[in-house]
């Protein structure tokens, strides 16, 4: 193995633990891990000053990152997946009997508007449910991660010294997206949330992505073609392994993640797919969300986001 070794922020999750423990090894080049308190912080460190060599990122950031010059190019591989129809909450005493309600009102948003979470959480208000996301104000309880994007009009900070938790709990807010509070009065929007993303699953392709994973474009420059390559073969390999344990009903305790990939397994047959090919109709859906949800101003293609050498690569 070579002695390059590539500083790396990713989470600990089943498929990325072979990578991190030494059970798997890439052949050109070695992980050099950093642990984040949470890999939130890890992506904005890498948009902000380009920290890592290899870093996970979510999906929305980078296409955001990419539309304003950042420097890093992803490989198609997708860590972190999950459906968010469970992810919108509102207040039971808000007058909000349907989803359609939240046209005019303010909605919270935890964190950026270009959170991931928040793109899947508008794209199904939008699209199974027919909300006007510009008859919605959307209130915001952070920043972004690039620095340099200007959100619509229609998204707004919250209040110096207030907190969404709070506003929700209260009513002062309709509803909100990630904010979980602790309230009798605050339920999930969507009823039934997972089975309708399991639905959405079955009946639209849409397995909702989160995650990816960045390199640096001077990294990608200075080294042999095959390390993209390289680096995909690994995660691949890594996920396999969990996999052949998922299916082997070999996890004990089997957490909620666990569950619902193995659910999805046996739908698809493959919970977590790697590869440009089998995820192009959700890589689309994101695309054409970001540019109706005015994350970016124009639409990429899918393979334009991805490093070259990982363009036929799947797993």
């Amino acid at each position: 193995m070579s002695d390059l070794k590539m500083k790396t922020a990713m989470a600990t999750y089943g498929h990325t633990s072979p990578l991190k423990d030494g059970t798997v090894k890439p052949r050109t080049f070695a992980f050099d891990f950093e642990e984040v308190p949470t890999i939130i912080q890890a992506f904005r460190r890498m948009v902000r000053g380009l920290e890592f060599d290899v870093s996970e990122m979510a999906i929305t950031t980078y296409l955001c990152a990419r539309a304003h010059g950042k420097a890093f190019t992803a490989i198609p591989v997708f860590p972190m997946r999950a459906f968010h129809h469970g992810a919108i909450l509102y207040n039971t005493k808000s007058g909000v009997t349907s989803p359609k309600d939240l046209e005019g009102r303010k909605v919270g948003v935890n964190r950026g508007y270009t959170v991931t979470t928040g793109l899947w959480a508008r794209s199904i208000l939008q699209h199974e449910h027919g909300v006007d996301l510009k008859k919605v104000t959307w209130v915001l309880s952070g920043d972004e991660h690039v620095a340099e994007y200007q959100p619509p009009p229609n998204v707004v900070p919250v209040e110096k010294g207030r907190k969404l938790e709070d506003l929700l709990a209260s009513g002062e807010i309709a509803a909100a997206i990630s904010v979980p509070v602790d309230s009798p009065d605050v339920k999930p929007l969507i009823p039934n949330a997972q089975e309708a993303g399991f639905q959405a699953l079955r009946e639209r392709g849409l397995y909702p992505i989160n995650h990816t994973v960045v390199i640096r474009n001077d990294v990608l420059d200075s080294h042999p073609p095959g390390l993209a390559a390289d680096m995909f073969a690994a995660f691949a390999e890594a996920k396999r392994l969990y996999v052949q344990r998922l299916e082997g009903g070999q996890i004990e305790p089997a957490s909620k993640r666990d569950d619902v990939f193995r659910r999805v397994m046996d739908l698809t047959g493959d919970p977590l797919p790697y590869g440009i090919e089998p995820n192009r109709q959700v890589l689309e859906a994101i695309i054409q969300y970001s540019v109706e949800q005015g994350i970016i101003a124009g639409p990429f293609t899918v393979d334009e986001l991805f490093a070259p050498a990982t363009h036929d690569l799947t797993a």
